[in-house]
């Protein structure tokens, strides 16, 4: 008894520390999710006058990173298959920081592109995995851990949105710092300790997890109506989130508000997105969980509708859309997790659906600004994003249903 008991306690203090380290490495890559895209939208205008880009093209800018999801997500499941969820987490964290680095090399502006797909590469992987990370490591705290994650990546994304306009007029050496360099410290500036927590956390895994992947075949996934659904919902919320990071700071400031305000109209924007990923376990309780999926659009409907008749008072419009954007996306991550049995059907499901969720979403910022450059005015893409909230309560009602991909039953 006396030996099992004086070797009790290290195993216990050990598994609490690597549980520590495992949280602390989850919420330090969910904090570099988005600040490498937010950054962007305040500064089209910037970006614009420098590169001579039109207001289109710099709406296909801002969905290279949804079109480059669009067209890696499916090699994720495959990836981490056959190397390991830490091993391409890892490495994913690596093309991030590269891509990063390349957006905002002097020069040409073909590294602006090239370096924006690369970013949209790495996060893409990220974007697949972690679902089923949270699904495998936290299985009794799916809800909790997915609010966690999403709140933090909600709010440094916000933050991102928040102070690059200011970080761009800083003075360096008598001329302001400029769009490269605001892109670069926003999206860059976290991202060393990213990779250093998520490789002491995973240090010695090597191919953990690899061959309890690979026991179940899960080509069926393409062909499962759930999992339809659930790319469908993925995909809708993305494209409203998408089109107001991108395209809100130009609506803000055509209202009259300066550069730096729409910039601050952006992050409270994505400040309300963090309190309603976090309000959202709240509401996942009871017999009304199944229809939390329709219900929480209803917000955002009502303030793009008020951005419609009272642009003014953008401020509260963007606070009631944040509340619904936050919401949905923890909704559809849970789903992701919800709506199967295992991580590794998580990880298809989450593969599948974000393949799908973001070639929906790329076209939202395009079609956006497409449809401001035709009209010149603002009614007619916010009435596409109404259509699209209107579409996602729809999809939001069979989503709500308890049922699971890949089951036979």
């Amino acid at each position: 008894m006396a030996p099992s008991s004086s070797t009790t306690p290290p195993r216990s203090a050990s598994r609490t520390t690597s549980v520590a380290m495992l949280i602390a490495a989850v919420c330090l890559v969910a904090a570099n999710m988005r600040p490498a895209i937010t950054g962007l939208g305040p500064l089209l205008d910037q970006i614009g006058a420098d590169t001579g880009l039109s207001v289109a093209v710099l709406g296909v800018l801002a969905a290279v990173p949804l079109i480059a999801w669009a067209l890696f997500s499916p090699l994720a499941h495959a990836a981490s298959r056959r190397f390991g969820q830490p091993r391409v987490l890892l490495g994913s964290l690596l093309v991030l920081l590269v891509g990063t680095v390349v957006r905002s090399l002097p020069g040409p502006v073909v590294s602006l592109w090239i370096g924006t797909a690369v970013i949209g590469l790495g996060i893409a992987l990220i974007n697949v995995l972690m679902p089923a990370v949270v699904k495998r490591e936290f299985a009794g705290h799916v809800r909790g851990v997915t609010a966690l994650y999403t709140a933090l990546l909600a709010g440094f994304g916000a933050i991102s949105s928040g102070v690059v306009v200011p970080i761009s007029h800083i003075d360096l050496g008598g001329d302001p710092a400029g769009w490269r360099f605001a892109l670069l410290v926003t999206g860059a500036i976290l991202l060393p300790f990213a990779i250093v927590a998520w490789w002491w956390a995973h240090r010695g895994a090597r191919r953990a997890h690899v061959r309890a992947a690979s026991q179940h075949g899960r080509t069926g996934i393409w062909a499962d109506p759930v999992a339809w659904l659930v790319a469908a919902y993925m995909g809708l919320q993305a494209s409203m989130f998408y089109m107001l990071v991108t395209w809100l700071a130009a609506i803000s400031m055509s209202t009259g508000r300066s550069e730096v305000v729409a910039g601050i109209d952006v992050m409270i924007f994505q400040l309300f997105s963090l309190a309603g990923c976090l309000l959202l376990p709240l509401l996942l309780r009871g017999r009304v969980e199944r229809l939390v999926p329709a219900l929480i659009p209803s917000l955002a409907i009502l303030g793009v509708i008020g951005l419609m008749l009272a642009p003014s008072g953008i401020v509260f419009w963007a606070s009631l859309i944040g509340l619904s954007s936050g919401a949905t996306l923890g909704m559809s991550l849970t789903l992701m997790a919800q709506r199967a049995r295992d991580h590794d059907a998580s990880a298809a499901l989450s593969g599948m659906s974000q393949s799908v969720g973001y070639v929906i979403a790329a076209i939202g910022p395009v079609a956006f600004g497409w449809l401001h450059t035709l009209t010149g005015g603002w009614i007619a893409p916010l009435s596409l994003l109404l259509g699209v909230l209107v579409l996602l309560t729809l999809v939001g009602v069979f989503a709500g249903r308890e049922r699971f991909v890949l089951d036979r039953r």
